[in-house]
This record gives structure tokens, C-alpha cells and sequence, in this order.
């Protein structure tokens, strides 16, 4: 399959307000001046109509990812390579297609039980960025083509999930990383994949069976320079946000970052500097440490 890029979001929420003041004061992001659907609240980074979907719910929780495919030839081979594997998918309604302002979209579950969404031709509004705190801008490529960012997820079979991701999806392997785990004999297992795009990974699987907050381990944004990351961390501390990790420096996509908790529980990751990589001379890595410097746990 050609899938593009991490295209949208969606995340429940009790209290959607909080997400609105999260990503608007803390992260910089804005409300979308145009999409509009019901109750939910869509957020916005770059040249695309919106990235995040809040939907108003009972729980605080990651709900899905919306993978973006290469165009309509893109999208009739994915449907036709799903059917041909033999797996399930739901075709979403023309509503919903409009709920989530794309072409059209099937939602499918992977071997771990994550739900995702594959999506054609999200739509485009190319206004300006107009946040409310200092932000030069959010590194996601030409008219947004390297998507939002990446998300993190775990999963209580990785072998089998890296299999769906790489062998069905067309994701590309990037970096294996193994991560000690105190009080654990085995080491954990962390796989970066790509997408069709330069941005280092797309997508991670952590090998965990035991749930995470909000349903996800972390969600990625990354911004265009130094100070933007620098003004985040005064913010954060400004606004009692909780901190997970202070900043440092990762060892395999380059990125300088800290993480901080997010209105759902699990971590946003707010980074600068990621690598950008050509995949016709790179040959995947595997890794043994996380970071060069820093990153530790609860020191802004």
C-alpha cells in the first residue's frame, strides 16, 4: 500500500475544553477556523483543515489514527490488497466521511485490537497559523504531505502487529530498539516505522500488554525551532502541566523533546530538530539506548 502520511487524530474526551486550552496555550495550536461538526472540537497546525478531532465522550481516551493514502489509484489498490488478505474493514458512511472532512475512509482493527482509519484526499485550507502563544510554526512538510507528527502505541503482540503495519500496510522499518526494562529479565521490544515521507517514523510499537493511559503510549508534534521548544517549556511550567520527561536528545530520529501529560493521560511528546531521511540509501538500524542526553523522568 502507499500510505502518505498520519493524516488526523481522533481522541475522546470528557471534557473537550481542556484539550482547547491544552493545545491552544501549551501547544499552539488553534481551533479550526472552518470545520465544524456537532460538538466536537478540531484543532488545527498547518495547511491542512484540521489534525486533531476531539469528540465529546465518557472516557479520556485515544481513539484512532487517519493514514493518509498516495491518491485514488492508492486508495482502490488498499481496498483490493484488504480484501485479498482476507481482513475486515468498515467503509465509512458519506456522513462520516464529511464528519471527518476526507473523501472517503474504512476503519479496521490491527492484530493488537488498535482501531485505525484509511483515509483519501483529506481536504486543505491553507490559512495561517494565528496561535495564541509564540510558535513559528509545526514541521509537517510541504502543504503538510509528512503528516502530524507520530504516534506511539503499545501492543500485547508485536511480532504479529509489525507483521500487519509492514507486511500489509506498506509501512517501512526504520529502527528496532530495545529497551531495558527495570525489574524484568527480557528487554522490551520498540519498532520505528515510516511512512511514504521523509519524517524518520510515523508510527512506533511498543511490545507491552499492560495498558497505558489514555489508550496510547505518546503523540508526537514537532516544531521549527529551538526557541519554540524553549518558550513550550516555560509554558508548561507556567501552566502546572505535568512532566514526564525533561528534555534531551533521542539517539536514533535525532529529535530534541520532552514529554508532557495530556488531558487523555498519555504523553505528548513536543520536540525540534528530527531527522529527515532519504529511503533510497538508508538501511534500517537497531538500537540500544533512547537517548544521547537528558529525557529523564520528571525533571522539566
Amino acid at each position: 500500500m502507499d500510505i502518505k502520511a498520519l493524516a488526523y487524530v481522533r481522541i475522546e474526551s470528557t471534557a473537550p475544553s481542556r484539550w482547547e486550552t491544552f493545545a491552544t496555550e501549551v501547544m499552539g495550536m488553534v481551533v479550526a477556523p472552518q470545520h465544524r461538526w456537532g460538538d466536537n472540537l478540531y484543532l488545527k497546525l498547518d495547511d491542512y483543515a484540521y489534525r486533531y478531532c476531539i469528540v465529546p465522550g465518557q472516557q479520556d481516551q485515544f481513539l484512532c489514527a487517519g493514514w493518509e493514502l498516495g491518491g485514488p489509484e492508492a486508495w482502490e489498490q488498499a481496498l483490493a490488497e484488504l480484501d485479498a488478505a482476507g481482513v475486515d474493514y468498515r467503509r465509512g458512511s458519506d456522513e462520516e466521511a464529511q464528519e471527518r472532512n476526507v473523501a472517503a475512509f474504512v476503519s479496521l482493527r490491527d492484530p493488537g485490537g488498535q482501531l485505525l482509519e484509511l483515509c483519501l484526499q483529506p481536504r486543505l485550507d491553507y490559512l495561517p497559523l494565528l496561535p495564541k502563544v509564540p510558535v513559528s510554526g509545526f514541521v509537517t512538510g510541504y502543504h503538510g504531505d509528512m503528516g502530524l507528527g507520530h504516534i506511539a502505541m503499545a501492543t500485547p503482540c508485536l511480532a504479529e502487529t509489525r507483521s500487519f503495519y509492514v507486511d500489509l500496510l506498506g509501512f517501512g522499518q526504520t529502527d528496532y530498539l530495545t529497551v531495558p526494562i527495570p525489574g524484568e529479565e527480557r528487554p522490551h521490544g520498540l519498532h520505528f516505522l515510516h511512512c511514504a515521507n521523509p519524517r524518520h517514523h510515523s508510527l512506533a510499537l511498543y511490545e507491552d500488554s499492560q495498558p497505558h493511559p489514555g489508550n496510547l503510549v505518546h503523540l508526537m508534534a514537532e516544531v521549527q525551532s529551538m526557541d519554540d521548544l524553549g518558550r513550550f517549556t516555560d509554558r508548561v511550567h507556567e501552566t502546572g502541566t505535568r512532566v514526564i520527561t525533561g528534555m534531551g536528545r533521542h539517539t536514533n530520529d535525532q529529535m530534541v523533546s520532552m514529554y508532557v501529560e495530556t488531558p487523555a493521560g498519555f504523553a505528548l511528546e513536543y520536540g525540534f530538530d528530527g531527522v529527515q531521511i532519504d529511503w533510497r540509501h538508508y538501511t534500517p538500524t537497531e538500537s540500544t539506548t533512547t537517548s544521547h542526553w537528558g529525557h529523564r523522568w520528571g525533571q522539566g
